[in-house]
């Protein structure tokens, strides 16, 4: 009798332990799983601020892929529509440059977007026409500011050259984009 509720509380706890896994976001599991791997190696702080660097900007290139076809298909402007195109062509671009550097680094990357992302991605899905337009360049000009700020950070003082290299190209093209949304937002806030 004791063996059986000893193996049945053994197996709760598994199950316990498996349920709490998966209530976490793919973010949160590809960061402590590059933890585990820093814990492991000499140079922790270094590669705490590079996996966090890198997780963070995956995560976000993901939902920029994501909310550009979105535009492409419910944008109702052309401009929408062709930031749209934009979006998907330059952050899956970019998005295949930090798989790569993550694979050279071992720093585990996301499969899916963090909790925040989603949260943005849930929100367009629920707009139509005009109001998805000026809702999406709206959220364009507030993440790329972010985006831009975040790059640059790490582009004068991430320690890895090669993350640092990554950073200083990217955010070239961020501040493009930025722009743009910039132009486009205006432009559509001024149509009421």
């Amino acid at each position: 009798m004791k063996k059986v509720i000893s193996t049945g509380m053994m197996a709760a706890a598994v199950l316990f332990a498996v349920a709490c896994n998966q209530e976490k976001g793919a973010v949160e599991e590809a960061q402590e799983t590059n933890e585990q791997m820093v814990e492991e190696t000499s140079m922790e702080d270094q590669m705490t601020e590079m996996s966090d660097f890198m997780t963070k900007a995956a995560s976000g290139g993901m939902m920029e892929v994501e909310l550009g076809k979105m535009a492409q298909e419910k944008g109702q402007h052309a401009d929408v529509k062709s930031f749209g195109q934009m979006m998907v062509t330059d952050h899956t671009k970019a998005n295949d440059e930090l798989k790569q550097l993550a694979s050279q680094k071992n720093v585990t990357l996301p499969d899916s977007m963090g909790e925040k992302h989603m949260d943005h991605v849930k929100e367009l899905q629920e707009k139509t026409g005009a109001e998805f337009d000026k809702a999406y360049m709206s959220l364009m000009v507030d993440d790329h500011e972010e985006d831009v700020k975040m790059f640059e950070d790490a582009a004068e003082n991430m320690q890895d050259a090669d993350v640092k290299a990554f950073a200083s190209k990217t955010v070239t093209t961020l501040r493009q984009h930025l722009d743009r949304a910039q132009q486009i937002d205006s432009t559509l806030q001024a149509q009421k």
